[in-house]
Protein backbone atom coordinates (compact mmCIF):
# COMPACT_ATOMS: atom_id res chain seq x y z
CA UNK A 1 0.00 0.00 0.00
CA UNK A 2 1.42 3.15 -1.17
CA UNK A 3 2.08 6.16 1.63
CA UNK A 4 0.28 8.87 1.90
CA UNK A 5 0.51 10.49 4.63
CA UNK A 6 2.05 13.63 4.05
CA UNK A 7 5.86 14.29 4.64
CA UNK A 8 6.43 15.63 8.09
CA UNK A 9 3.96 12.85 10.15
CA UNK A 10 6.19 11.08 11.28
CA UNK A 11 9.13 13.96 12.28
CA UNK A 12 11.77 12.66 14.92
CA UNK A 13 10.81 13.35 18.81
CA UNK A 14 11.43 12.91 21.92
CA UNK A 15 14.35 9.88 23.04
CA UNK A 16 14.19 8.98 19.03
CA UNK A 17 15.31 12.68 17.70
CA UNK A 18 18.42 12.14 19.87
CA UNK A 19 19.42 9.02 18.69
CA UNK A 20 19.27 9.94 15.91
CA UNK A 21 20.86 13.16 16.60
CA UNK A 22 23.38 11.04 18.24
CA UNK A 23 24.27 8.53 16.09
CA UNK A 24 24.94 10.76 13.16
CA UNK A 25 28.09 12.51 14.97
CA UNK A 26 29.35 9.14 16.28
CA UNK A 27 32.86 8.27 14.38
CA UNK A 28 32.95 5.41 12.42
CA UNK A 29 36.98 5.29 12.19
CA UNK A 30 36.61 3.82 15.81
CA UNK A 31 35.70 0.24 17.07
CA UNK A 32 33.87 1.83 19.93
CA UNK A 33 31.98 4.07 18.07
CA UNK A 34 30.63 2.02 15.66
CA UNK A 35 29.34 -0.48 18.62
CA UNK A 36 28.40 2.16 19.60
CA UNK A 37 26.04 3.96 17.40
CA UNK A 38 24.78 0.34 16.64
CA UNK A 39 23.47 -0.23 19.77
CA UNK A 40 21.80 3.08 20.17
CA UNK A 41 20.77 2.40 16.19
CA UNK A 42 19.31 -0.77 17.76
CA UNK A 43 17.34 1.25 20.40
CA UNK A 44 16.20 3.32 17.85
CA UNK A 45 14.65 1.32 15.66
CA UNK A 46 12.68 -0.89 18.78
CA UNK A 47 11.45 2.28 20.09
CA UNK A 48 10.18 3.32 16.73
CA UNK A 49 7.64 0.41 17.31
CA UNK A 50 7.51 -0.13 13.30
CA UNK A 51 7.12 3.44 12.17
CA UNK A 52 8.91 5.28 9.59
CA UNK A 53 10.89 8.82 9.80
CA UNK A 54 10.24 11.76 7.70
CA UNK A 55 14.45 13.26 7.96
CA UNK A 56 16.77 14.99 5.38
CA UNK A 57 19.94 13.04 4.62
CA UNK A 58 22.76 13.90 2.30
CA UNK A 59 21.06 17.38 0.96
CA UNK A 60 17.16 15.54 0.53
CA UNK A 61 14.42 15.07 2.21
CA UNK A 62 13.18 11.35 2.89
CA UNK A 63 11.24 8.55 4.79
CA UNK A 64 12.48 5.92 6.02
CA UNK A 65 11.35 2.52 6.89
CA UNK A 66 14.19 1.06 9.04
CA UNK A 67 13.29 -2.35 9.61
CA UNK A 68 14.05 -4.93 6.58
CA UNK A 69 16.51 -2.57 4.72
CA UNK A 70 20.04 -2.28 6.23
CA UNK A 71 20.32 0.99 3.20
CA UNK A 72 17.41 2.42 5.39
CA UNK A 73 19.16 2.12 8.53
CA UNK A 74 22.46 3.25 7.78
CA UNK A 75 20.76 6.35 6.10
CA UNK A 76 18.13 6.83 8.95
CA UNK A 77 20.37 6.83 11.94
CA UNK A 78 24.38 6.51 10.41
CA UNK A 79 24.33 8.38 6.97
CA UNK A 80 28.20 8.75 7.99
CA UNK A 81 28.53 5.06 7.99
CA UNK A 82 26.96 5.14 4.28
CA UNK A 83 29.45 4.95 1.39
CA UNK A 84 31.16 8.08 2.68
CA UNK A 85 34.23 7.06 0.01
CA UNK A 86 32.07 6.82 -2.93
CA UNK A 87 29.64 10.01 -1.79
CA UNK A 88 33.09 12.24 -1.52
CA UNK A 89 34.43 10.74 -5.19
CA UNK A 90 30.79 11.83 -6.84
CA UNK A 91 31.05 15.37 -4.93
CA UNK A 92 34.86 15.65 -6.34
CA UNK A 93 34.16 14.28 -9.77
CA UNK A 94 30.23 15.27 -10.67
CA UNK A 95 29.61 18.72 -12.62
CA UNK A 96 26.67 20.60 -12.55
CA UNK A 97 24.35 19.21 -15.24
CA UNK A 98 25.71 15.43 -15.33
CA UNK A 99 24.00 12.20 -16.32
CA UNK A 100 23.79 9.93 -13.77
CA UNK A 101 22.25 6.20 -13.76
CA UNK A 102 21.06 4.32 -9.97
CA UNK A 103 20.86 0.72 -10.95
CA UNK A 104 19.65 -0.74 -7.79
CA UNK A 105 18.63 2.62 -6.75
CA UNK A 106 16.59 0.87 -3.40
CA UNK A 107 14.73 4.17 -1.55
CA UNK A 108 17.11 6.73 -3.67
CA UNK A 109 20.06 7.62 -1.45
CA UNK A 110 22.72 7.85 -4.47
CA UNK A 111 20.34 9.83 -6.59
CA UNK A 112 19.18 12.22 -4.16
CA UNK A 113 22.19 12.76 -3.17
CA UNK A 114 23.78 13.49 -6.55
CA UNK A 115 20.45 15.44 -7.17
CA UNK A 116 20.96 17.93 -4.30
CA UNK A 117 24.48 18.08 -6.27
CA UNK A 118 24.11 18.11 -9.47
CA UNK A 119 21.73 21.35 -10.28
CA UNK A 120 18.52 21.75 -12.54
CA UNK A 121 20.16 20.87 -15.52
CA UNK A 122 21.13 17.14 -13.99
CA UNK A 123 19.40 14.13 -15.32
CA UNK A 124 19.39 10.82 -13.34
CA UNK A 125 17.82 8.05 -13.62
CA UNK A 126 16.87 5.35 -10.44
CA UNK A 127 16.16 2.28 -11.55
CA UNK A 128 14.68 0.26 -8.72
CA UNK A 129 12.18 -3.32 -9.09
CA UNK A 130 11.16 -4.02 -6.29
CA UNK A 131 7.42 -2.61 -6.10
CA UNK A 132 6.76 -1.68 -2.63
CA UNK A 133 10.92 -0.48 -2.47
CA UNK A 134 9.79 1.20 -5.62
CA UNK A 135 6.99 2.79 -4.15
CA UNK A 136 9.23 4.38 -1.51
CA UNK A 137 11.76 5.45 -3.96
CA UNK A 138 9.46 7.38 -5.35
CA UNK A 139 7.95 8.97 -2.25
CA UNK A 140 10.98 10.45 -1.59
CA UNK A 141 11.28 11.81 -5.40
CA UNK A 142 8.04 13.53 -4.73
CA UNK A 143 9.49 15.49 -1.51
CA UNK A 144 12.49 16.97 -3.44
CA UNK A 145 12.36 20.21 -5.70
CA UNK A 146 14.83 19.08 -7.66
CA UNK A 147 12.53 18.06 -10.68
CA UNK A 148 15.76 15.82 -12.53
CA UNK A 149 15.30 12.39 -11.00
CA UNK A 150 13.19 9.78 -12.85
CA UNK A 151 11.78 6.40 -11.52
CA UNK A 152 12.32 3.38 -13.48
CA UNK A 153 9.97 0.41 -12.48
CA UNK A 154 11.99 -2.50 -13.32
CA UNK A 155 15.27 -4.70 -13.28
CA UNK A 156 18.39 -4.58 -15.48
CA UNK A 157 19.70 -7.52 -17.13
CA UNK A 158 21.21 -9.56 -19.62
CA UNK A 159 18.29 -9.69 -21.59
CA UNK A 160 14.42 -8.00 -21.72
CA UNK A 161 11.60 -9.83 -20.40
CA UNK A 162 9.99 -10.72 -17.20
CA UNK A 163 12.17 -12.27 -15.12
CA UNK A 164 12.59 -13.92 -11.29
CA UNK A 165 13.70 -11.73 -8.75
CA UNK A 166 14.55 -13.13 -5.31
CA UNK A 167 13.84 -11.12 -2.79
CA UNK A 168 15.84 -11.32 0.58
CA UNK A 169 12.90 -10.01 2.92
CA UNK A 170 15.54 -9.89 6.32
CA UNK A 171 17.51 -7.04 3.64
CA UNK A 172 15.37 -5.80 1.00
CA UNK A 173 18.82 -4.25 -0.30
CA UNK A 174 20.16 -7.95 -0.74
CA UNK A 175 17.58 -9.05 -3.52
CA UNK A 176 18.82 -10.34 -6.78
CA UNK A 177 18.17 -11.70 -9.93
CA UNK A 178 20.75 -14.48 -8.80
CA UNK A 179 20.39 -16.73 -6.17
CA UNK A 180 22.75 -14.88 -3.49
CA UNK A 181 23.15 -16.14 0.77
CA UNK A 182 19.87 -16.59 1.83
CA UNK A 183 17.25 -14.82 -0.54
CA UNK A 184 16.34 -18.39 -2.49
CA UNK A 185 13.20 -18.21 -0.03
CA UNK A 186 10.57 -16.17 -1.81
CA UNK A 187 10.76 -14.88 -5.57
CA UNK A 188 8.73 -12.19 -7.51
CA UNK A 189 8.68 -11.61 -11.32
CA UNK A 190 9.71 -8.12 -12.54
CA UNK A 191 10.35 -6.80 -16.04
CA UNK A 192 13.52 -5.83 -17.49
CA UNK A 193 15.40 -4.74 -19.57
CA UNK A 194 19.32 -4.62 -21.06
CA UNK A 195 21.15 -1.71 -20.18
CA UNK A 196 21.60 -0.44 -23.71
CA UNK A 197 17.82 -0.78 -24.04
CA UNK A 198 17.67 1.71 -20.64
CA UNK A 199 19.71 4.00 -22.48
CA UNK A 200 18.06 4.02 -25.54
CA UNK A 201 14.15 4.13 -24.32
CA UNK A 202 15.19 7.66 -22.38
CA UNK A 203 16.98 9.36 -24.89
CA UNK A 204 20.56 8.96 -23.06
CA UNK A 205 23.36 9.81 -25.24
CA UNK A 206 25.97 10.21 -22.53
CA UNK A 207 26.50 8.88 -19.03
CA UNK A 208 28.85 10.74 -16.62
CA UNK A 209 28.79 8.26 -14.33
CA UNK A 210 26.86 5.72 -12.86
CA UNK A 211 26.53 3.30 -10.05
CA UNK A 212 25.46 -0.38 -9.85
CA UNK A 213 24.25 -2.46 -6.92
CA UNK A 214 22.55 -5.58 -7.94
CA UNK A 215 23.60 -7.77 -5.57
CA UNK A 216 26.27 -9.76 -7.90
CA UNK A 217 24.45 -9.71 -11.20
CA UNK A 218 26.80 -6.65 -12.06
CA UNK A 219 28.70 -9.25 -14.68
CA UNK A 220 25.21 -9.95 -16.33
CA UNK A 221 24.36 -6.12 -16.94
CA UNK A 222 27.92 -4.87 -18.29
CA UNK A 223 28.62 -7.55 -20.44
CA UNK A 224 26.55 -7.62 -23.02
CA UNK A 225 26.36 -3.96 -22.71
CA UNK A 226 30.35 -2.57 -23.14
CA UNK A 227 30.03 -5.36 -26.00
CA UNK A 228 26.94 -3.82 -27.98
CA UNK A 229 26.91 0.10 -27.07
CA UNK A 230 28.77 2.30 -28.66
CA UNK A 231 32.00 3.86 -26.86
CA UNK A 232 30.62 7.28 -26.75
CA UNK A 233 27.69 5.50 -24.48
CA UNK A 234 30.20 3.84 -21.90
CA UNK A 235 29.90 5.91 -17.91
CA UNK A 236 32.88 8.02 -17.64
CA UNK A 237 32.59 7.00 -13.76
CA UNK A 238 31.18 3.22 -12.26
CA UNK A 239 30.71 2.57 -9.04
CA UNK A 240 29.93 -0.90 -8.82
CA UNK A 241 29.34 -3.42 -6.05
CA UNK A 242 32.40 -5.80 -5.68
CA UNK A 243 30.77 -8.80 -5.74
CA UNK A 244 34.00 -10.99 -7.27
CA UNK A 245 32.85 -13.67 -5.50
CA UNK A 246 29.71 -14.29 -7.31
CA UNK A 247 30.89 -13.06 -10.82
CA UNK A 248 31.15 -15.40 -13.52
CA UNK A 249 33.74 -13.50 -15.31
CA UNK A 250 36.44 -11.18 -14.23
CA UNK A 251 34.81 -8.24 -14.49
CA UNK A 252 37.86 -5.90 -13.23
CA UNK A 253 39.67 -7.52 -16.17
CA UNK A 254 36.66 -6.69 -18.75
CA UNK A 255 36.91 -3.18 -17.74
CA UNK A 256 40.21 -2.75 -17.82
CA UNK A 257 40.05 -3.92 -21.28
CA UNK A 258 37.51 -1.44 -22.51
CA UNK A 259 39.41 1.80 -21.12
CA UNK A 260 38.67 1.69 -17.37
CA UNK A 261 40.96 2.11 -14.54
CA UNK A 262 40.35 0.68 -11.23
CA UNK A 263 41.07 4.08 -8.97
CA UNK A 264 39.63 2.97 -5.24
CA UNK A 265 38.38 -0.26 -3.67
CA UNK A 266 35.97 0.96 -0.58
CA UNK A 267 34.59 -1.63 2.05
CA UNK A 268 31.94 -2.39 -0.76
CA UNK A 269 32.18 -1.14 -3.50
CA UNK A 270 34.87 -0.64 -6.82
CA UNK A 271 35.51 2.31 -8.66
CA UNK A 272 36.48 2.75 -12.35
CA UNK A 273 36.92 5.86 -14.77
CA UNK A 274 37.24 5.89 -18.20
CA UNK A 275 40.41 6.78 -19.58
CA UNK A 276 40.93 9.46 -22.55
Amino acid sequence: MKDTQPYGTYAPTGLVARIAERTGRISNRTWGGRRLALFLRRLGISLLRGKPLDVERFGARMRLHPYNNNCEKKVLFTPQFFDPEEFAFLKARLAAGCTFLDIGANIGAYALFVAALAGPRARILAVEPQPDVFDRLTYNIAQNPFGTVKAVACAVADKAGELTLFVDPRNRGESSLKIVGTNEGARIRVPAVTLLELARSEGIARIDAMKLDVEGAEDLILEPFLREAPTSLHPNLLIVEDGTDQWQIDLAALLEQHGYRRILQTRLNLIFERQA
